[in-house]
């Protein structure tokens, strides 16, 4: 089943005095349950593509499809809800709250969606005892490793029970060891919880694990290949 379509989509960005086109034609069916990444030089649009992709930014030309819903149909307001309620996102910077603990970042997100307290908290620690720290819920973010603040980036992005989750170089900032739990951890969610994640990286080592892996080449789709 598609949870993301793009099609003929196109992105030209006019800050600059000449116009910047960063996605030029790219049409893409992203299939529930898929472990994708997304590859290509510096500059050649997979940020763009995963910002599209999560509602958080538009594509000048051509059509995009989340979850069944036509993106350029929604409001600014209808996005954000979506974006909440549908999509997880972890990114390279991992993003955590730092006067929080690892538990109460995870809450956040079903703060936000109106989970009452109990159900969030416990559905937090199930989330990261599920990702290894269930021995550092009440760790402020801050005392933890750059691999564990992953560990709870992801189990943020969970918390919502989205339909996908889009990575951003989730791995740049930690060494062999770390990046290496951090991906077994992903792919167990995906095998055991269908959970659908697209990344984008320059890592080798999430290529070699990806099974869909999309290579972009100045902003178009060079290469598109499924690992049977």
């Amino acid at each position: 089943m598609a949870i993301i379509e793009l099609v003929h989509v196109h992105k030209t960005y006019d800050t600059t005095a000449v116009p910047v086109k960063a996605l030029s034609n790219v049409s893409l069916t992203i299939n529930r349950g898929e472990f994708t990444a997304v590859v290509g030089p510096s500059g050649s649009g997979k940020t763009t593509l995963l910002n599209i992709m999560g509602g958080l930014d538009g594509a000048t030309e051509g059509d995009v499809m989340l979850d069944g819903r036509k993106v350029a149909r929604l409001s600014s307001a209808e996005r954000v809800l979506f974006r909440l309620n549908h999509i997880g996102f972890v990114f390279q910077a991992y993003n955590l709250i730092p006067v929080l603990t690892a538990v109460e970042n995870v809450e956040f997100i079903m703060l936000l969606q109106g989970v009452p307290a109990a159900d969030r908290r416990a559905v937090a620690r199930e989330l990261l005892t599920s990702v290894g720290l269930g021995d550092k819920l009440s760790n402020r973010v801050a005392e933890l490793s750059g691999g564990q603040q992953q560990r709870v980036a992801i189990a943020r992005a969970l918390a919502s029970k989205p339909s996908f989750v889009l990575a951003d170089e989730p791995t740049a900032n930690l060494d062999s060891e770390s990046a290496s739990q951090l991906l077994d951890i992903m792919e167990t969610l995906n095998a055991s919880r269908a959970t659908t994640f697209v990344f984008s990286t320059h890592d080798q080592r999430v290529v070699e694990r990806a099974r869909r892996v999309i290579r972009l080449v100045d902003g178009r789709v060079e290469n598109d290949s499924v690992r049977t």
